[in-house]
């Protein structure tokens, strides 16, 4: 997989004459040091250790080798209007405002776990960061970006929330986990993702209270979730604008976290990757002569099942198979998957410029069917998505009265 890419646009201090670009990438830089003082992994590379018999290959961060994180500043002549105006995500966001575009988890043996891009706009500041996937999910680089911008705003070495470094291991495996490979070339694949058209729906607290409140009266039940109302319906919607065949399969995944589902739980401090997608799979044709309730309901019990006993079970198979992620091999063409979350603390990041405009993100990950849920600008429960589809796909999609009659421009 590549790295995750995740940043915040920011609009220039009103009081211009009193912003210092140095100043601020000097404040910037600092804290980032102090910062990864705490989160010291991310400043080390990735080793690959090989063994004759069995033959077999194990990688691992190398304490002896962390020369750092990359830091980099650049300039680009373009407003905030050029970015948030367009209906689509512009390009320049990809291919501008991120490091490490199209790097996979692999080539942190050369590359850094953690590059941070400052991109000045003419009335602007892009903070892109990008992180190993591998050696974090999206709750650990919130926790490291929350935890930058709380250093930068005190001033001291610091923070409310330290990272939890030690690792937590299934109970009578192994300390060690092996890879069934002779050679890192038998595993590692660079995904090229096809020209996709990209765009943020925005939901408000209401519109997203009524399609709860919809979903949950189809099924005569309370126990669905906002976002699982929400991920239904895109799965519908996403389905009905590919023109599916009724008894076509189709599929939508959940990037969901194991730290609390655990028996102990473990702390959402925990700095690693405890992420499982977990998969409702159906025909086109069932899904749509079913409510968005139907499709909320596979979706919440799917979640629900997935507890203490369901993970180590996998956590196991997982140990003794070894299995890599393949972006063109485990997401499914006629599939959505769903990542990120609603309730990590995004727009809590501020540098001293007050609330970032928008959450943006890189080319990393991106396929058709990848869908990004945010918390709303505006807190409240709120929403935006960031739904990336073929252009011919987005345009149906766009399209679709079910989809559009719950959208808040």
């Amino acid at each position: 997989m590549n790295y995750i890419q995740k940043g915040l646009l920011f609009r220039l201090p009103e009081n211009n004459k009193d912003f210092s670009i140095t100043t601020f990438l000097d404040g910037l830089k600092d804290s980032l040091s102090a910062t990864l003082t705490h989160f010291h992994p991310l400043a080390a590379r990735l080793v690959t250790l090989k063994q004759q018999k069995p033959p077999s290959l194990t990688v691992f961060l190398n304490p002896e080798n962390s020369p750092g994180a990359r830091f980099i500043h650049s300039v680009v002549n373009l407003t905030v209007a050029d970015i948030l105006t367009p209906t689509d995500v512009p390009s320049v966001v990809h291919e501008s405002f991120f490091d490490l575009n199209k790097a996979v988890n692999y080539d942190g043996h050369e590359l850094p776990l953690l590059s941070i891009k400052v991109t000045e706009l003419i009335d602007g500041i892009f903070v892109g960061c990008s992180m190993n996937h591998m050696v974090a999910d999206g709750t650990s680089f919130w926790h490291f970006f929350n935890s930058w911008s709380e250093m930068f705003k005190s001033r001291s070495f610091n923070i409310s929330r330290p990272p939890i470094l030690d690792r937590w291991i299934l109970a009578g495996s192994d300390q060690i986990i092996t890879l069934p490979f002779t050679h890192e070339n038998q595993y590692i694949n660079r995904p090229d993702h096809p020209m996709l058209r990209e765009r943020i729906f925005h939901f408000s607290s209401e519109s997203l209270s009524k399609l709860k409140t919809k979903a949950n009266s189809e099924c005569n039940t309370t126990k669905i979730s906002t976002l699982q109302s929400l991920s239904a319906l895109v799965w519908r919607c996403v389905t009905r604008a590919r023109r599916i065949p009724a008894d076509g399969n189709t599929s939508c995944s959940l990037s969901v976290s194991n730290r609390s589902r655990i028996s102990p739980p473990i702390s959402e401090n925990y700095l690693g990757n405890m992420v499982q997608r977990l998969k409702a799979t159906t025909t086109a044709g069932e899904l749509l002569d079913h409510g968005v309730g139907w499709a909320a309901l596979q979706l919440h019990e799917l979640v629900v099942s997935h507890n203490d006993k369901a993970i180590k079970k996998l956590m196991d198979v997982w140990v003794k198979g070894s299995l890599l992620v393949n972006t063109s091999v485990h997401f499914d063409r006629n599939g959505v998957h769903i990542g990120s979350s609603p309730r990590f603390d995004m727009y809590g990041n501020e540098f001293g410029l007050g609330k970032a405009l928008a959450v943006l993100s890189g080319y990393a990950n991106k396929f058709d069917g990848k869908v990004m849920s945010y918390p709303g600008r505006e807190g409240g429960g709120s929403i935006d998505l960031e739904v990336c589809l073929l252009p011919e796909n987005m345009a149906a999609f766009e399209a679709d009265e079910e989809f559009m009659s719950i959208v808040n421009v």
